[in-house]
């Protein structure tokens, strides 16, 4: 069983980030690209309920299929963790969804990955921010963030689904899906 621990950190640009990253002596582990993610549940809401997820993520070159546990308390996010590469997200998706479950929320993000020790870096451009997620070590993840000039009091440990919920409830809309803007023909 795998234990994922991770915070997230919101910055005012994805610039502003990569400067305080590699300043810091990280070095690029994979480059920005787009990640399109793909959450499913049961009809009934029961993953939702139980706090777990299932999400398929389609990137360039691949695909991952991962189940996340329900959080554990604490100041970081703390749960159990499967991933596994398939070879077809798409078909995947469309297998999931013959067997019953539906995509409930669909999301985007460029993300580009770092390493510094045991830690694992990501700065992810999101439709409603920049935010840089820290995985690895208690101890590690305090001295990374304090070495990106954050606090405790800084960390966030919402879901991007729950992230966008607030966002979009702070300004007064409705949505269900984080996705870019298309771009357009002009």
């Amino acid at each position: 069983m795998a234990l994922e621990r991770e915070i997230k950190l919101r910055f005012d640009s994805a610039a502003d980030a990569r400067e305080r990253v590699l300043a810091m002596g990280a070095t690029p582990l994979r480059g920005r690209r787009l990640q399109e993610d793909a959450l499913l549940d049961t009809a009934d809401g029961s993953l939702r309920r139980a706090r777990s997820v299932l999400r398929v993520r389609n990137e360039p070159g691949r695909s991952i299929l991962t189940f996340k546990g329900p959080p554990q308390p604490g100041a970081m996010k703390l749960r159990d963790e499967h991933e596994t590469m398939v070879g077809d997200g798409g078909a995947l998706l469309t297998i999931l969804e013959s067997l019953g479950l539906r995509i409930t929320f669909r999301y985007e993000k460029y993300r580009e990955e770092f390493a510094v020790e045991d830690v694992v870096i990501a700065i992810d451009e999101t439709p409603v921010g920049v935010f840089v997620e820290i995985e690895g070590g208690e101890a590690r993840i305090h001295d990374t963030a304090r070495a990106l000039g954050r606090a405790p009091g800084d960390y966030l440990t919402d879901s991007y689904r729950m992230l966008f919920l607030r966002h979009i409830e702070a300004l007064g809309g409705t949505g269900t899906e984080m996705l870019f803007p298309e771009p357009s023909d002009a």
